[in-house]
């Protein structure tokens, strides 16, 4: 016997706040060095997940992809790897 089935009412899903532009080219210059880095230390680490390399533990994982992304936006404010200076010296050369 089969069972029909009702869709109800589609909830709304909660989108996350809209990332804001940034409003020099510093800014998004200091962003796309930032997601480098973060690439390069996910890239870094490999596939291995969890603990020591054994994928059991996913909530780990989450939270060094989080840990990594922070130093990524921290190394990128703080100089990073000169990137982020050479966009803007460039960009900047260009614009003159």
């Amino acid at each position: 016997m089969s069972v029909p089935v009702t869709m109800g009412a589609a909830t709304p899903m909660a989108e996350p706040p809209a990332a804001r532009p940034p409003k020099t080219v510093e800014a998004a210059a200091k962003q796309f060095e930032a997601l480098m880095i973060s690439q390069l230390l996910k890239e870094a680490h490999g596939d291995e997940g969890g603990w020591l390399g054994s994928g059991d533990d996913t909530g780990s994982a989450a939270q060094a992809g989080m840990a990594e992304e922070q130093f990524a936006q921290a190394l990128a404010q703080s100089g990073g790897l000169g990137l982020s200076a050479e966009i803007v010296s460039s960009l900047s050369a260009r614009a003159k």
